[in-house]
């Protein structure tokens, strides 16, 4: 029997139990879906992460409180308040390869606007900040350097900010009431959207001395953002801030460093490194499903086995060849793989679309993952196919006729 006519024989076999044959296709349409959606989360996440850090350049350092160290003690990258704004002033005044320095420091905080109120980010920093880190204000302006210096109470707000406090009206020259502490409104950020798991748009600029002074009490930093002169001046730069801060902090040993310097390629990296395991840790719980779908496709197959005991008999006893029985059931569990994977990748697609446009989270749908999810599904039905087919295809033929 040939190849063609087997697939015709399968296909009325799965036509004459419709509801049978479409209730185990399910489970491999909503694995295939899951894959395909929970992949697209993931790409999404690592895209926008790669597009927010190259967007700042390609010259910037990290400088960060604490040292990343591989086993003993220390204190770990960030969890130390080792810097100071005057560490910053000094970079930028005795570092000839640095262009621009911005400082950090970050807290949530309640604001109100009216009888409005959020729960944002409230960060403190220069006026370097925009050039630094390539930020542009949309409406009204940037505080100044003088602003920063006499503590002014001015902030810059985020769109989303914008969005949950004013709505619709003009927030510039407002007050906005942040630790309780007023500010006035003099500008709104840019909007740039999700950025993987942060919305770099719920957050407020102010400067960092009225940060510190003013509202939250602190004289620490959480990072400061160095851009270089240009690119190929990177490891100079790093050189001459380590020997500075050394100084600064009165380190003596390279093993006692109080911070640690990070070059924007390896953040690169090390995000990548992130969104790719979250990527595979979602594709995999999605693969699970798959796999449990493929479980019910062996059950169905095994039930219609037994139920169509006596056709195989009789098929058996005109001629047919185990071979012929053995791919019959095989391409029957297949053919319902290939159909439920289709349509999960249609269903898995659609979804993605709806999750970048209601739930505000972005979405890359990659031929990659469709070709995944699909060839995973036709896996699925070979393998889960095989044993149902193989019992079919090794019923005694006299005894399969004479089965009530």
């Amino acid at each position: 029997m040939d190849f063609v006519e087997l697939i015709k024989l399968s296909l009325i076999s799965l036509n004459a139990n419709k509801m049978r044959s479409a209730l185990t296709m399910l489970g491999v349409i909503i694995g295939v879906a899951s894959v395909v959606a929970m992949i697209s989360i993931g790409e999404g996440a690592k895209s926008l992460v790669t597009k927010s850090i190259e967007s700042m350049g390609t010259n910037l350092l990290f400088i960060m409180p604490g040292q990343l160290r591989v086993g003993g003690g220390g204190h770990g990258m960030g969890s130390t308040q080792t810097l100071t704004y005057e560490d910053c002033e000094a970079i930028e005044k005795n570092c000839p390869s640095v262009y621009g320095c911005a400082p950090e420091i970050s807290k949530s905080a309640k604001v109100k606007a009216g009888n409005q109120n959020t729960v944002t980010q409230i960060i403190g920093t220069t006026d370097r900040y925009p050039e630094v880190r390539n930020t542009k204000v949309a409406q009204g302006r940037y505080f100044t350097q003088l602003e920063m210096h006499t503590q002014k109470k001015v902030a810059v707000l985020g769109q989303s900010v914008v969005d949950n406090v004013f709505f619709n009206i003009d927030p510039i020259g407002k007050d906005i009431l942040i630790n309780r502490v007023y500010f006035t409104v003099i500008g709104v950020l840019e909007a740039k959207g999700q950025s993987g798991f942060m919305n770099v748009d719920d957050m407020i600029m102010i400067p960092v001395t009225t940060f510190q002074k003013r509202v939250f009490g602190i004289n620490y930093l959480r990072n400061i953002s160095v851009q270089v002169e240009n690119a190929s001046l990177m490891d100079q730069a790093e050189e001459e801030i380590t020997d500075l801060l050394r100084k600064r902090h009165r380190i003596l040993n390279p093993e006692d460093d109080d911070f640690s310097i990070r070059k924007q390629t390896e953040m690169l990296t090390h995000m990548n490194d992130i969104t790719t395991t979250f990527t595979m840790l979602l594709g995999g719980i999605a693969f699970i499903s798959l796999l449990v779908g493929g479980i019910g496709i062996m059950n169905i197959m095994l039930v219609s086995v037994t139920e169509r005991t006596r056709e195989i008999g009789l098929r058996k006893a005109i001629g047919a060849k185990k071979g012929d029985i053995l791919k019959q059931f095989l391409i029957e569990s297949i053919v319902l793989c290939v159909m439920g994977g289709t349509i999960g990748i249609l269903t898995g697609i659609s979804l993605s679309y709806m999750i970048a446009k209601f739930g505000n989270w972005s979405t890359t749908v990659s031929t990659a993952s469709i070709l995944l999810s699909f060839g995973f599904s036709i896996a699925v039905g070979l393998f889960f196919g095989i044993y149902p087919a193989n019992k079919a295809s090794g019923l005694n033929c006299v005894e399969a006729l004479r089965y009530e």
